[in-house]
């Protein structure tokens, strides 16, 4: 019983934040995601009314996100046909350059900060900077990933701080982008969206017309085998097993030495970038070795990663500790304010330098995934862009298979945090220094007459 009253309430408040984004109009004008409303809502309620609430309401809540991210990663590359490296280089070059630039840049903000202003005046360990790029760049889903990882390095509190900063980054990217979009339509910097009245009524309310209602997906096999749906997910959840399993490698490979199982390094690395791992070799067997791709549909999959999506957050922000956060709430705000001036000043000052044809739209998109997910920002890219138009959506597609393997999420994010222990913050700190230096002159040798020959053939 308790565990259908737990998963009837998440649903409840799932709806619920729905109905409340479309009645009322101030939370249209700000495009926020209804999950992220679900998780307020459900955080307001727990925090006011916990005592009076059964614990069996939320029961479980706070496990649930650390599973489903990996679900969400395990589909990141399933379905997806995987061109060569040549092509996705010559497509997003430039945009990944950027990507990249954006998202080294938060660690050298965070953990820079933390260590300039954050840890001298407050007495804070200067890894407080991380949860900056975990929480905007990674995300709720990263933050929750990496629960077992702060505990172990004896910072359980950091998943509360680093689930905070998501939360704030999806909020501040919706309203740092609205804000940037009317400011280029002024402007005359967006190739498609010329006037603010032009956005689409159904991207304000967030409900299709039944006549431009999309396909969520196809059946890929006859229902008489099997449905399609639950053979994607099997396929999914194999993938995380396969992840699972290298997990059981790592932790069995770190018991032979010493030294490494005294850190702990495998034993806390993360679950869900092995599960992405997982869903690249599945989808590499399917394509290349059983000559079968079209065994998977993108979009039935994409509609299992959002689902997943969703109700994490949901979840995720719901169980915040709010008296852990309010705690050191004025060097959260500091630090949070301070990733949001980077990523709008990568916009404002940045982009257009670095990024080719419209680039405004290339930027918005960067922003608003760099802030949240990476539905913040097709959101964002969909309101400048509603027509799909430019080249800002493949170059950004093709640029996410070779950036969230290694940032949001990926194999850096998740050493990141253990690399300030074990070597430092300062040792983090110079190798995102590093890494932006490197991505600069990446763009010099390779991008930089590509993007000035775009721009004077507009």
């Amino acid at each position: 019983m308790a565990i259908v009253l737990s998963f009837t309430s998440l649903c409840l408040l799932l709806v619920a934040g729905k109905l409340l984004r479309v009645r009322i109009r101030l939370l249209q004008k700000l495009y926020l995601p209804a999950a992220v409303v679900d998780g307020l809502l459900g955080l307001i309620l727990i925090q006011s009314l916990g005592k009076l609430l059964p614990a069996a309401v939320y029961a479980g809540w706070d496990k649930l996100p650390g599973f489903l991210i990996n679900i969400c990663f395990a589909c990141l590359f399933l379905g997806v046909r995987i061109p060569k490296l040549s092509k996705i280089w010559q497509q997003s070059g430039p945009q990944l350059a950027y990507g990249q630039i954006v998202a080294w840049g938060q660690y050298v903000v965070g953990i820079g900060l933390a260590l300039i202003l954050i840890t001298p005046l407050f007495k804070i360990p200067a890894y407080f900077g991380i949860i900056i790029p975990v929480g905007f760049e990674g995300g709720h889903g990263t933050a929750s990933g990496l629960a077992e990882q702060f505990s172990v390095y004896g910072w359980p509190e950091g998943r509360d701080f680093a689930m905070t900063s998501a939360t704030l980054g999806i909020i501040s990217a919706i309203i740092s982008g609205t804000w940037l979009i009317n400011r280029a339509v002024r402007k005359g910097f967006t190739r498609q969206l010329k006037r603010i009245e032009d956005i689409p009524e159904n991207n304000v309310i967030g409900i299709y017309d039944p006549d431009e209602q999309p396909s969520a997906g196809r059946q890929t096999v006859s229902a008489g085998s099997v449905d399609s749906f639950a053979l994607h997910i099997a396929i999914v959840g194999l993938a995380v097993f396969i992840g699972y399993a290298f997990k059981l490698g790592l932790t069995s490979l770190e018991s032979l030495f010493p030294a490494m199982q005294k850190n702990g390094i495998l034993r806390s690395f993360p679950l869900f970038p092995l599960s992405m791992v997982g869903g690249l070799l599945i989808q590499l067997f399917i394509s290349r070795v059983m000559k079968m791709p079209h065994i998977l549909d993108r979009e039935t999959l994409q509609r299992i990663s959002g689902t997943s999506l969703d109700f994490l957050i949901v979840s995720a922000v719901a169980m915040i500790n709010l008296s852990m956060i309010s705690q050191n709430i004025l060097p959260l705000l500091i630090i949070v304010v301070a990733g949001i001036l980077w990523n709008i000043g990568c916009v404002l000052f940045f982009a257009r330098h670095l990024l080719p044809d419209a680039w405004f739209e290339r930027a918005i998109a960067e922003m608003g995934q760099s802030m949240g997910v990476t539905a913040t920002g097709l959101l964002l890219l969909r309101v400048v862009d509603p027509e799909q138009k430019t080249a800002a959506y493949p170059a950004f597609g093709y640029k996410q298979l070779l950036h969230e393997p290694i940032m949001g999420g990926g194999i850096w994010t998740s050493v990141a945090f253990p690399l300030c222990i074990l070597a430092g913050p300062v040792t983090v700190f110079l190798i995102a220094c590093s890494a932006i230096g490197i991505w600069l002159l990446v763009w010099l040798l390779f991008f930089r007459k590509n993007v000035a020959a775009s721009k004077s053939t507009k």
